[in-house]
């Protein structure tokens, strides 16, 4: 790696930068990638079936990360997605802050590292910004904002999958204070999200925008008491786990993505072969069995080693 790559290239350029869609979990090694750890230092981790709940564990200082969080995180959502027992993922923070983005320190060391080369742009086949795996998870992610979300914060909320939001939560885009500009992606996926307009006023102004108006834009997909936050968050993903189809979750979630920038026509050829996939699936299968019996249905989950040949015929699965 070139000497000048800018501190937050480093954070992404860690040993478990393949995509989490194939990539299991592999011994968490420190932040320089020397000594395998046991324990996460920055986080909390726990699965219990069928979610994994993964907090950022560092509320003195307000959940800001530094190199070990962004590691940790990495590792942790790449378990989760090698957990056969996990349907989905909620991501929140420690105390009563969310993420407040990039630790001071670290904002230090990125300023005398300076600005990386522009022949650095892209890290593997990932886009060159923070969190942009949780795109390629193939598991629902959901982040449970239960305070200040600003910065590097914001840009973790906003690549998750949904967002519910305590009603005492704010959000501060931060950059134009600090000098910076819409990065990491927020100049692509925000607009998306709440419109050109919207997105414009939170990247110019950086201003506070709290729950209610985060619902009424279109940030917040879920405005809750605080005390419910993660309980609700929770029960979102169990209630999809005695429901739906984790296939299908998984391959909803892929096509919505992929087809953000693709032309009408050419999108609904690709659901429609996803679709003839899906037929042809073994959950689908399960789905009419159960139907037929009057039973809930049993679906794979992603990561059961029982999924092997889960497909009639030659359809993929993810």
């Amino acid at each position: 790696m070139a000497k000048n790559s800018g501190f937050l290239l480093e954070l992404l350029r860690d040993p478990m930068r393949k995509s989490a869609r194939t990539n299991a979990a592999r011994p968490l090694l420190d932040e320089g990638g020397r000594r395998p750890m046991t324990d996460y230092e920055d986080l909390i981790y726990e699965v219990t079936d069928p979610v994994a709940l993964i907090t950022i564990n560092r509320p003195k200082q307000r959940n800001a990360f530094r190199g070990q969080t962004m590691h940790e995180l990495r590792h942790a959502v790449e378990s989760a997605v090698a957990d056969e027992r996990v349907v989905g993922i909620v991501a929140t923070g420690a105390g009563e802050g969310f993420c407040v983005g990039l630790d001071a320190a670290n904002l230090v060391q990125a300023v005398k590292n300076g600005p990386r080369s522009t022949s650095e742009a892209t890290v593997g086949s990932e886009a060159p910004a923070l969190f942009s795996y949780l795109r390629d998870v193939p598991k629902p992610v959901i982040a449970a904002v239960n305070g200040t979300c600003a910065g590097g914060g914001f840009v973790l909320a906003i690549m998750a999958d949904l967002r519910f939001v305590a009603k005492s939560a704010a959000f501060h885009t931060v950059f134009s204070k600090r000098g910076l500009i819409a990065e990491h992606g927020t100049s692509w996926l925000l607009p998306r999200l709440i419109g050109v307009g919207r997105a414009l006023d939170l990247l110019w102004s950086s201003r506070r925008v709290d729950a209610a108006e985060a619902a009424s834009i279109g940030l917040a997909d879920r405005v809750v008491d605080d005390d419910d936050l993660v309980d609700t968050a929770v029960s979102y993903i169990r209630d999809l786990a005695k429901s739906a189809s984790p296939r299908s979750l998984s391959v909803s979630k892929e096509l919505v993505y992929n087809h953000l920038d693709r032309e009408w026509h050419e999108a609904a050829v690709d659901a429609d072969v996803a679709m003839q996939n899906s037929v042809r699936s073994a959950d689908f299968a399960e789905c009419v069995a159960s139907f037929v019996e009057h039973r809930p249905p049993r679906f794979f989950r992603i990561g059961d080693p029982g999924r092997d040949g889960a497909v009639v015929g030659d359809a993929e699965m993810l």
